[in-house]
């Protein structure tokens, strides 16, 4: 691997890779052999772009990512007879993992054009983000979790393998979404989801502690666990009791506010 310079910024390129003239590269990014970064593609310092990888434009990505070989970054947007939208875009934070055969799609003009990805994420091979969607900070996705396009999915979200979310679904905060679960409905924040047609199974505890709540706020979202899925109420009723929990916490009333902004419904 060669070190070349651009505008004072030293850049380790292979001298098998192909950077695109127009493509702007940080300080101290690596670029791996037979990897195409083309034009309209903005990489942060400190990246690590392995072999093999597809990047195309528009397209920027932030500072001390990791991609690995074989992922295929800023295609456009897999919708049946739209023609290939210049303007449309992939934003990508700072500080993320993608393993092998991770796939980010473009935006599209059906929607805001863009496809968001946050700080400190880490996708396992073959993890797919389709497009206009927005994925948050801290989220997990195992191998071969998908999303459809248009989905939202909070931080410190945990993705399991093999699951596929819905368009236009949401998965909240700190959900928890199984194996294989196929999701039709929006995951509320806190709450772990699984099955074919996924439903609440349980509440996140273990992610909860390891995000630093306290056993008070952990105390709390259980007990409202307990009403919006255990007590048999109607969607109405439930949210007439988290509004009335709701200022006891901060996670309180973010449950609430996602529950009362659900178009698709929550998984119950």
């Amino acid at each position: 691997m060669s070190a070349n310079r651009s505008g004072g910024a030293e850049r380790l390129i292979d001298p098998d890779a192909r950077v695109h003239p127009e493509a702007v590269l940080g300080a101290g990014v690596a670029v791996g052999a037979w990897t195409t970064i083309g034009p309209g593609v903005a990489i942060g310092e400190g990246s690590w772009i392995g072999e093999h990888v597809v990047i195309r434009g528009p397209t920027r990505v932030g500072r001390n990512n990791r991609i690995y070989p074989f992922c295929a970054i800023g295609e456009s947007a897999q919708i049946k007879g739209l023609d290939d939208d210049p303007v449309s875009r992939i934003e990508i934070g700072d500080g993320n993992v993608l393993r092998e055969y991770c796939s980010v799609n473009r935006g599209s003009p059906k929607d805001q054009g863009v496809t968001r990805i946050g700080n400190e994420n880490y996708l396992m091979t073959g993890a797919h983000v389709a497009h206009d969607c927005r994925v948050g900070d801290h989220t997990i996705f195992a191998n071969h979790a998908t999303l459809a396009g248009h989905v939202e999915v909070g931080d410190h979200a945990f993705l399991s393998g093999f699951c596929a979310i819905h368009q236009f679904c949401r998965v909240g905060e700190s959900a928890f979404v199984a194996g294989g679960a196929m999701l039709w409905h929006d995951a509320p924040p806190f709450v772990i989801v699984g099955g074919d047609t996924a439903r609440a199974r349980g509440l996140n505890r273990v992610g909860l502690r390891r995000r630093g709540l306290s056993a008070e706020e952990i105390d709390g979202l259980r007990r409202a666990y307990r009403v919006l899925f255990r007590e048999g109420l109607t969607r109405a009723e439930a949210q007439a009791r988290l509004d009335a929990m709701a200022p006891a916490s901060v996670y309180l009333r973010r449950l609430a506010d996602f529950v009362r902004a659900s178009t698709r419904g929550i998984a119950r």
